[in-house]
């Protein structure tokens, strides 16, 4: 069996070592002519390092990650309402690590190489198009050398949100969806604020401040840290090219002015960073089906979701594992590829259609209606805010006592 993975971001090239593991032979084929360890933070949360564990990458991942210890809600004001144990900390077999998503992309990028070699890994391949022929899929590239014709027994589109495949497969879906919010992303180096491995998240969904490490101290004692802010921007109209345009950072200050509280300088880590991005975030509705005969969808390109609840890198890690199992468990390649969808499609759109309703972070919200002017401790309503958690890991997949268990 050979399998064609169009994309080498992470869904693309975590399902190559998965497959390779499976003893089942694959090539990725990337767009881009030079993959470069673009981005900022991304969270790999326990059951996507269950995958990456059992790949015998967590050494590797932990050399450059920080080992995230707390989830930690704020309000406007730096009062903290919520902190929960994260990974290990919180009695999972598995840690949950913070990293720079270049640094991931490129060891993994680094891994198939090695495991796979680099004949198998092919950038500058923009796919086209793709049709069966023969019991086969053919997908044919352009590149800048003229286009190329790939037979494969089954193609794989891990070609991110704006995906070649899913647009072939539903030409009359449409653009992607505005949520109405732009995200600001920027990288600061700082002082490690309080115990120097917490993800914090401060405010409410329209005015939002997302902050966390993902680089260990250097020996001057300073910290990568890594951080997005979220603005509520209805009125806005936006394009794909203005996705990853430079922010002004003189407007995020004014925007954050005030935020400086006793364990973080939101202003001073605004003012640190050398460049700030901005993008909409942005989603797709769940689709009816991934699995057209030989062909499936996976991460990005099967289900974009808000990052909310630092799950969209994990939810391509999980499609990738789960479809080297059906793969491996079933003759018929048609068979396994609707196993997987049966699966995987049913557990991300609960995701992604949760995300839409803020996710996790509806706590945030909830506490800025009640307490607008701030709150006294013994008003936090810890029980309401504890159903919101839990229901969030069980619906992503990651409460502890499944996750351990398995």
């Amino acid at each position: 069996m050979k399998a064609i993975i169009a994309g080498g971001g992470i869904g693309g090239l975590v399902t190559a070592l998965c497959l390779h593991d499976a003893g089942i032979e694959c090539c990725v084929y990337e767009s881009v002519e030079t993959i470069k360890p673009l981005g900022v933070g991304i969270n790999l949360l326990p059951h996507a390092m269950r995958v990456l564990t059992e790949l015998g990458l967590e050494p590797l991942i932990e050399e450059s990650a920080v080992a995230t210890s707390a989830l930690v809600y704020a309000n406007k004001f730096g009062q903290v309402y919520w902190s929960e144990a994260r990974g290990k900390f919180a009695g999972y077999k598995w840690s949950q690590f913070s990293i720079h998503r270049g640094k991931l992309q490129m060891l993994l990028f680094d891994e198939v190489s090695k495991r796979l070699g680099k004949d198998k890994l092919l950038t500058g391949h923009h796919l086209e198009n793709f049709a069966t022929e023969n019991d086969q899929v053919k997908a044919s590239f352009s590149t800048a050398y003229g286009e190329v014709e790939v037979m494969g027994d089954l193609l794989i589109a891990a070609d991110g949100i704006h995906s070649r495949v899913r647009h072939l497969l539903f030409p009359s879906e449409g653009e992607v969806i505005y949520s109405g919010n732009i995200l600001y992303r920027g990288t600061s180096l700082m002082k490690p604020f309080l115990n120097g491995s917490s993800m914090v998240m401060i405010g409410h969904n329209r005015h939002k401040m997302v902050v966390y490490p993902i680089a260990k101290p250097g020996e001057d004692g300073l910290q990568l840290i890594n951080w997005v802010g979220n603005l509520k921007e209805e009125n806005l109209q936006l394009k794909a090219r203005d996705w990853n345009r430079k922010a002004d950072k003189n407007m995020l200050l004014e925007k954050y002015k005030g935020w400086n509280f006793d364990w973080l300088d939101v202003e001073e880590m605004i003012g640190r960073s050398e460049a700030i991005y901005e993008f909409p975030m942005s989603d797709r509705d769940p689709l009816p089906a991934w699995s057209f005969g030989k062909v499936t969808l996976l991460g990005d390109a099967a289900h974009p979701m808000y990052p909310i609840g630092s799950n969209g890198a994990s939810q391509a890690i999980l499609d990738a594992a789960f479809l080297a199992t059906c793969l491996t468990e079933n003759s018929s390649v048609e068979t396994a590829l609707k196993n997987y969808e049966n699966e995987r499609l049913t557990a991300t759109s609960k995701v992604v259609l949760q995300n839409r309703k803020k996710g996790p972070d509806s706590i945030m919200d909830l506490m800025e209606e009640r307490f607008p002017n701030g709150f006294e401790e013994h008003e936090i309503p810890v029980e309401d805010l504890s159903n919101i958690m839990d229901h969030y890991r069980q619906l992503a997949g990651f409460d502890k006592v499944s996750l351990n268990a398995r």
